[in-house]
């Protein structure tokens, strides 16, 4: 399932059309999967109608199918089953700016397992979890470039002089009360990727209003 912005963006568009969003909207509070004469009965909508916008919901992946025999008989003259619709698996988290709250809720939890286990600081366990979710960014980037990266993680990547300021914090409300937490969490993140995708960078804080607090600099150099 295609996860990105522009996937998500039209996910959403779908659902801009009035008899499509009645649709789904009774498809995914039904208790069980539906089929199109149940909805086209529940909404008074023609049957033809109605298959056109579920196939249309489930081509952009909202819906999900699969098919049943409603007459509970089986074997021959049964009759063939139906197809049925449900909801599917697919997340849509579209935020602006983009904002990744998923994945900082899962460094966090997975943060937090650690430091039971070991009895070590909740914020070291942050910061090793954040690190190794960065080196993972970099080792499956493929051709793609630290910029690249970062873009389509929702930092905004602004190259210039100094280095890349990143002009976007994905954790914005989280970091707002937490600046210290979410802030070290970044930077071990950002570590963890140049690390592994280009090490010509490494990561800094630099605390700048508007922006997140952490920069890429080029390595090696003194103040920023």
């Amino acid at each position: 399932m295609d996860t990105s912005w522009d996937a998500q963006v039209q996910a959403i568009a779908v659902l801009e059309e009035p008899t499509r969003r009645r649709l789904y909207e009774y498809v995914v509070t039904q208790p069980g999967p539906v089929s199109r004469d149940e909805a086209a009965t529940a909404l008074d909508i023609p049957r033809t109608t109605v298959a056109f916008h579920l196939d249309k919901l489930t081509e952009e992946g909202l819906l999900a199918t699969c098919y049943e025999r409603r007459s509970g008989r089986s074997g021959p003259g049964a009759g063939r089953p139906a197809k049925l619709y449900h909801r599917s698996d697919r997340e849509i988290d579209l935020t602006l700016p983009e904002r990744q709250y998923a994945v900082a809720g899962r460094l966090l939890a997975a943060a937090v397992e650690d430091a039971e286990v070991s009895g070590g600081s909740p914020r070291e366990a942050v910061n090793r979890r954040a690190r190794a979710y960065g080196e993972s960014l970099g080792r499956t980037a493929g051709s793609g470039s630290v910029t690249q990266i970062l873009k389509a993680h929702g930092f905004e990547p602004r190259p210039g002089k100094g280095g890349i300021a990143l002009a976007n914090c994905p954790f914005q409300r989280i970091a707002a009360d937490q600046p210290q937490l979410v802030c070290g969490m970044n930077l071990h993140l950002l570590a963890g990727l140049v690390s592994t995708l280009d090490t010509s960078y490494e990561a800094r804080l630099v605390p700048t209003p508007g922006h997140c607090c952490v920069r890429l600099v080029p390595a090696g150099l003194g103040g920023v």
